[in-house]
């Protein structure tokens, strides 16, 4: 039986999260936690959260999990646990050990299905060369991957959202514009090898970037997904009382990604990112509108 994930879905991936406005608001209610060894905690919005344990060894762990954002059930594991590990690499750790985190309704889907995005899973974490040691199943649909990543750093390299100085120069590691592929995916606009193009980023580990970074000594990063590269830089800029100047022309777009966006295919989530950032970004009077909502999206 042949199965199309995306028959389950209305808001795949990343796209499926709330408005990045809500969540500030009921971040509100959390308790302050007051611990020294608390690296990093959720009063920046980072990556991950990161603990020291002793002065050379710092733990730093995160979940992310989301609906499917393809047909194939192995490739969305893939791309799922690939997602999930790019925040400890954000923080210039090494992955080591994970968690399964999967809903999904047992009674519609052959249970085969499911077993697949576990294989495609696992096979992205061995890749990474991290052990998913356990895990934790519910009904729910649509159905639901991604895992809780555990690292591990030295304390004096992690890398923050919060470290970012006047003079440092802005790099992107990916291009953007995924989140349009997806929309457009779903709507039936997208061709194959834009489709396929996508995949393949998105099943691309980072830990090439992490090392560079840590080579190199960068002190400031953030895994640029649902909240968009505006979100996502606005988040960094308020971490780190910095300003970011961004050139949208001079950056990388996957293929048909501008296409798309011009024949208005955007996804609803750029529309609530874009409702995040505009009290406190400024657009140049002459900014491409498709290049402004493809860094939403």
């Amino acid at each position: 039986m042949k199965v199309d994930l995306l028959d389950f879905v209305e808001a795949g991936g990343c796209s499926a999260k709330i408005s990045p406005k809500q969540l500030e608001e009921f971040l509100k209610f959390l308790p302050v936690v007051s611990d020294p060894n608390i690296l990093v905690g959720i009063d920046t919005h980072d990556d991950a959260g990161v603990y020291r344990v002793n002065d050379d060894l710092a733990l730093v762990f995160t979940t992310d999990f989301f609906p499917p954002v393809c047909s194939d059930p192995y490739e969305f594991g893939q791309i799922a646990a690939a997602n999930s590990i790019s925040d400890v690499y954000a923080m210039g750790a090494t992955p080591v050990i994970a968690l399964n985190i999967m809903m999904f309704p047992s009674t519609l889907l052959p249970l085969e299905v499911y077993a697949s995005i576990l294989r495609g899973g696992a096979d992205k974490a061995s890749e990474a060369g991290l052990r998913i040691i356990g895990g934790h199943t519910i009904e729910d649909n649509p159905p639901k991957y991604g895992l809780a990543v555990i690292g591990y750093v030295h304390p004096e390299r992690i890398i923050a959202n919060s470290a970012a100085v006047p003079g440092d120069l802005l790099i992107l590691t990916k291009p953007i514009g995924t989140g349009v592929i997806l929309a457009g995916q779903k709507l039936k606009m997208a061709k194959d090898e834009e489709i396929r193009e996508a995949k393949t980023l998105m099943k691309s580990l980072n830990a090439a970037a992490a090392g560079v970074m840590q080579k190199f000594g960068v002190k400031a990063a953030t895994d640029v997904t649902g909240f968009g590269l505006s979100g996502h830089a606005l988040k960094m800029a308020r971490a780190g009382k910095v300003t970011l100047e961004i050139s949208l022309a001079s950056l990388p777009l996957t293929g048909g990604a501008y296409r798309l966006a011009d024949e208005g295919c955007i996804p609803g989530a750029a529309f609530r990112n874009l409702d995040f950032v505009e009290d406190e970004t400024f657009f140049a009077d002459d900014l491409d509108y498709n290049l402004k909502m493809l860094s939403m999206a």
